[in-house]
Formats: structure tokens, C-alpha cells, sequence
């Protein structure tokens, strides 16, 4: 008995650190493809496209044995779904991988962690929250909100020195002669209008939430949720994307790294991740996996100055 509760405390610890490692790296390489040239708009369709192909019939395998009395296809939830599909899929990555052309991703990380912030704020002002000050948890809530977002705006206004060795030349020259297998800090950058975006992208993640939750509580199949406005993001982003990205050519993807993250992308972010985090969810509750989060800095940090040693700051 014992032995089983040690199990099931820690595994789902062990696969949340794993799914935060595996998101920095595939952050990592998306960075890389961004660099090189690859249009963020055309990243965001393939591999949504792909995970969608694959999302749908692995969510009827993931609910088998389920049964819910409501449809999907009635129009509320046809409803939650497309506005699921807007801020989740559509608004959410097409900002975040714009973002992350113009930062890092450690700077991903760092925005990702406003998340709760906004989510307080939303709640606060859709009336399904109340500020009581005698309320300890509530008191606690506002202080976490105020010390967020004044971090958030720190990194955006603030970029400190290079983190390198004493004896190292120009940070500039140096980094220029860094094998280009991948790249984790890009030159030259624009901070400021890359945590604008990570920003916008966060926010609207936090309308995401409020609006599963409402969603999962009606239709409780949260896989077959997923894979429905998967599909509807995935359109959205087509639509959008044959606007901004015109140039045909950029719509070619060679069987190169491009290719194998498009794949890798598609399969982690639609299948493993989303499937990994459901299952935590249903063993540990709702907030479990949002405590991860943090994580990411730690893997960030460790990947950034294992690998790419002079393309952090301080600050």
C-alpha cells in the first residue's frame, strides 16, 4: 500500500518535470527555425494541422469508456469551442512564437508565469471573485499579482550584462562566432516588443482558461474538447497565415530540422503533453500541473548555460 501511494506521488511528479524539459527544448529548436528563417505563421499551421490529424482519433481511444449524456455538437459548446480554438490555439501561439523571435526562451518562461496573475484579474472582473481583505488566501492572491507583474515589467524594462567568463571578449562577437547549430539568444533582438507579445500571448491563455473551465464542466471528455478546437485553431491559423505569409516558397518545408520539429512539435505539444497533463490532472486536481511552471526557468537556465554559455543576461 505504501509502495503504491510512493507511486503515484512520484510519477506524476517525475512526468511534469520531463514535459517542462521537453517543452524548453523544443522552445530551444523552435528558436532555432525562427532564426534560420522559417516563418512563425507557417510553423504555428503545420504543426497544428498535424497534431490536430493525429488529436482526434486518439481522443476517442483516450475516452473509450466514457459516456456523457451531452453532445458536443450542440451550439453552446460549438460556441465555447471556436472562442477555445481562438485564444488557445490561434491568438496563444501565433503571439508566443512571435515573441520568441524577437526574445529567448527564457523569456517564454518568465511570461508564462503571469498566467495566474491574469487569471485572478479575469476572474475579478467577470464577478467570480471577490476581493475580501480579511481573506488570507485573497490577501496572499493580490501580493503574488503585484509582485508578478512588477517582475514582468522589470524584464521588459531591464536587461543586464552578459553572463560570461571574465577573461571573454565582446558578448557581440562572441555569440556571432557560436556554431549555429542551435540558437537559444538571436542578434540583434528587439526585448521590449518580444514581451509585448509573450504578454498578449499569456493574457490570452488566461481567457483560455476561463473559458475550458466553464467548457469541461458542460462536456467533462476534455481529450475530444482538445481535439475539436485544435481543428477550429488550426483553420483559424490557415486563414490568417495565407495573409500575413504570402511568399509560397515559405510554405515549402525541406526534409530537414524544419521538418523533424514540425513532426516533433505536432506529436509533444498535441498528443503526449496534452495527454500527460490530463492524466496528472485527474490523479493530483486541476492546479497540479500549473505548479510546474517554474520549471521551465530551471531548465531554461540549465540548457542556456550548458549550452549556449554567453546568451544570457542578468536580469
Amino acid at each position: 500500500m505504501e509502495l503504491k501511494v510512493r507511486k503515484q506521488e512520484f510519477v506524476p511528479f517525475v512526468a511534469m518535470v520531463i514535459m517542462e524539459a521537453c517543452t524548453i527544448a523544443l522552445t530551444i529548436m523552435a528558436k532555432t527555425a525562427l532564426t534560420g528563417g522559417m516563418s512563425p505563421f507557417v510553423f504555428v499551421v503545420y504543426t497544428n494541422a498535424l497534431g490536430s490529424i493525429l488529436l482526434l482519433p486518439f481522443s476517442f481511444f483516450f475516452h473509450r469508456n466514457d459516456r456523457t449524456e451531452e453532445s458536443i455538437f450542440s451550439r453552446p459548446l460549438l460556441v465555447r469551442v471556436f472562442f477555445l480554438g481562438f485564444t488557445g490555439v490561434f491568438l496563444f501561439q501565433n503571439l508566443a512564437f512571435i515573441g520568441l523571435s524577437f526574445s529567448s526562451p527564457i523569456v517564454v518562461c518568465a511570461m508564462g508565469l503571469l498566467i495566474p496573475s491574469f487569471s485572478f484579474l479575469l476572474n475579478l472582473i467577470l464577478g467570480r471573485s471577490k476581493l475580501d481583505w480579511r481573506n488570507t488566501s485573497t490577501r496572499a492572491k493580490v501580493m503574488g499579482t503585484i509582485i508578478s507583474l512588477s517582475g514582468a515589467f522589470v524584464e521588459e524594462l531591464y536587461k543586464g550584462p552578459f553572463i560570461r567568463p571574465a577573461s571573454s571578449p565582446s558578448p557581440n562577437r562572441l555569440l556571432k562566432s557560436i556554431p549555429k547549430l542551435l540558437v537559444y539568444y538571436s542578434l540583434p533582438d528587439n526585448w521590449f516588443l518580444g514581451c509585448i507579445f509573450l504578454a498578449a500571448a499569456v493574457f490570452s491563455v488566461s481567457l483560455f482558461n476561463v473559458v475550458q473551465t466553464g467548457t469541461v464542466k458542460k462536456y467533462p471528455h476534455v481529450m475530444k474538447v482538445a481535439s475539436f478546437y485544435s481543428i477550429v485553431g488550426t483553420v483559424q491559423c490557415l486563414i490568417f497565415s495565407l495573409f500575413m505569409e504570402r511568399d509560397l516558397s515559405a510554405w515549402k518545408i525541406e526534409p530537414n530540422f524544419d521538418l523533424f520539429l514540425i513532426i516533433a512539435t505536432g506529436i509533444f505539444g498535441s498528443v503526449i503533453r496534452t495527454s500527460v497533463h490530463v492524466k496528472c490532472a485527474q490523479m493530483k486536481g486541476p492546479y497540479y500541473v500549473p505548479l510546474f511552471k517554474p520549471f521551465g526557468i530551471f531548465w531554461a537556465t540549465l540548457f542556456g548555460t550548458s549550452f549556449f554559455v554567453n546568451s544570457l543576461h542578468y536580469g
